[in-house]
């Protein structure tokens, strides 16, 4: 997904969808102006950014190898932490493939692509979205879904991931108070999850109703250039 980055909010908000992408070697090659990027801008506070600078530095001192297995199985081998945020409100019912259908059009009509194999609920790339909208459509973009974000963030300190702070600088930015909440146990493969109410007027709104099929609606640019 491409689009505009020319002031503090956005240039955070990409830096922290970078640090959420898999570690291979095109990140790696980057970490220099993440931390750069974050420890520049002063949208976060300064003992957040010292956290974020941590992470960068242990990812750039790590081996490729550990780095990426550590990610995979923190990411892709637990629904606690997956970072593709209808999971956490559709689980595998059916409603999750119309949900992501209309995110991805809210995307397209907003003049952005996404990459070929890209999720329109990955988390990197909805924030990549949320760089592109002003600051103050973009932090209550963000707030929207800070309760799937507090729950991410519990399962991340849960299992003592310096990627925790990220998700905590996301709730910074949303303005939101970063809560400690107990994750569930991850159920069996084959036992439908529960889902919670998400993205309560951003998106989803009554998608806590399972058996309907409800829109995406974020935030729709309008030709005059302002957001509604």
């Amino acid at each position: 997904m491409v689009g505009p980055v020319s002031q503090p909010l956005a240039i955070t908000l990409r830096a922290l969808a970078a640090l959420l992408g898999y570690p291979d070697a095109r990140l790696r090659e980057h970490l220099p102006d993440l931390r750069e990027a974050v420890s520049e801008q002063r949208v976060l506070t300064a003992s957040r950014r010292g956290e974020l600078v941590a992470l960068i530095d242990a990812l750039a001192a790590g081996d490729t190898l550990q780095v990426e297995a550590q990610y995979v199985e923190l990411f892709d081998r637990g629904r606690a932490t997956s970072l593709h945020l209808f999971e956490h409100v559709h689980g595998d019912s059916r409603d999750r493939g119309p949900a992501i259908i209309d995110l991805g059009r809210t995307y397209a009509e907003a003049g952005l692509a996404l990459a070929e194999g890209e999720l329109p609920d990955y988390l990197p790339v909805v924030l990549e979205f949320a760089s592109t909208q002003p600051p103050r459509e973009a932090r209550a973009f963000l707030g929207e879904m800070a309760h799937i974000l507090n729950a991410i963030l519990a399962a991340l300190v849960k299992r003592e991931s310096a990627y925790a702070s990220v998700l905590a600088a996301l709730l910074e930015v949303a303005g939101e108070k970063v809560t400690a909440v107990t994750p569930a146990a991850d159920d069996p493969l084959d036992q439908s999850w529960e889902e919670p109410a998400a993205f309560d007027g951003c998106s989803t709104r009554g998608q806590e109703r399972a058996s309907a099929t409800q829109p995406v609606q974020i935030v729709r640019k309008h030709p005059s250039g302002a957001l509604r």
